[in-house]
């Protein structure tokens, strides 16, 4: 026994299993990409299509870090080194490794209607023609398929595929994301913005002498539109329609939301609506402010 080897029983300490590994594997066109992105933005590391005779070590390494949940993607790609995969995965068990494998499977015409509509081939084109080479696939994967947690994806779509894979490995729920951005029209529309709220009728303080020079984000001109009741008219009636949508994004997994606000020159009205939408919705979500005119300055 070398030093290294001996070292955790010497200090009294036995290598620790993995907290948990995610096995997902399934029919070509089942979903199995759009599980591993919900594992991934659910903290995940997550690993396409590994070799199987890579998993052991792949494994011993992954021992070491002990901090991360990991995810491991395997299908028929590696169909010469999957006989060897069902006795290693029922050996890691034995040795504390906590697996948990999820077999994704859809109807041979969900098959067919999506491998139609993205023109991929499949793995095993070469073996026949598609019905064919998703019956063989079938026959290679059957030995996983019995051993692992059978997700139906025929009917599902994309973002029920996503919540139910977070629930079957008890990830939390992921938290949206708000941008608030203000932005002048005289410079265009944000690309990335979901929602663009225009706010040019509202009293512009660049015709107040005193006021031009300031921003948003000062004093003076944030009295100045507050003193305005369809200053505070227009902020409620945002702010409202946020929070009456927002739940609807978070069920639909949304990571980011940007909201996008915009005056004549981005100074001061637009500045000052995100900045209170902002400071309105920190609690609700996780919040973060652009500022695109005057970041640019």
């Amino acid at each position: 026994m070398t030093a290294d080897a001996a070292a955790p029983e010497a200090n009294g300490e036995a290598a620790a299993p993995l907290r948990e590994v995610v096995l997902v594997t399934g029919i070509s066109g089942s979903g199995k990409s759009v599980a591993l992105h919900a594992l991934e933005d659910a903290g995940f590391f997550c690993v396409d299509n590994l070799p199987p005779e890579l998993l052991r070590d792949f494994l011993r390494l992954e021992q070491q870090r002990r901090d991360r949940r990991i995810a491991i993607a395997v299908d028929v790609r590696s169909a010469g080194s999957l006989p060897h995969l069902l006795p290693l995965l029922a050996q890691l068990r034995s040795e504390g490794v906590a697996i948990q494998a999820i077999f994704l499977d859809a109807t041979i015409g969900a098959l067919v209607r999506r491998f139609s509509e993205t023109r991929r081939a499949h793995p095993l084109a070469d073996r026949g023609a598609l019905v064919e080479a998703i019956e063989l696939e079938r026959e290679l994967l059957a030995g996983l398929r019995d051993v692992s947690t059978i997700v139906d994806t025929s009917n599902l779509r994309p973002t029920q595929l996503r919540a139910w894979i977070r629930e079957l490995v008890g990830a939390p729920d992921s938290r949206l994301t708000l941008v608030f951005e203000s932005f002048a029209y005289r410079h265009g529309v944000p690309l990335d913005a979901d929602y663009v709220f225009d706010v040019r009728a509202l009293p512009n303080p660049h015709y107040v002498r005193e006021l031009r020079p300031l921003t948003g984000r000062d004093t003076a001109v944030a009295e100045y539109l507050m003193a305005q009741p369809e200053v505070a008219e227009m902020l409620g009636q945002i702010d409202a329609f946020l929070r009456r949508w927002l739940p609807a994004f978070e069920a639909d997994q949304r990571a980011y939301l940007t909201v996008a606000i915009g005056c004549t020159g981005g100074q001061h009205r637009s500045v000052w609506f995100v900045e209170r939408l902002a400071a309105a919705f920190r609690d609700r979500a996780a919040t973060f402010v652009r500022h695109r005119e005057l970041d640019a300055s």
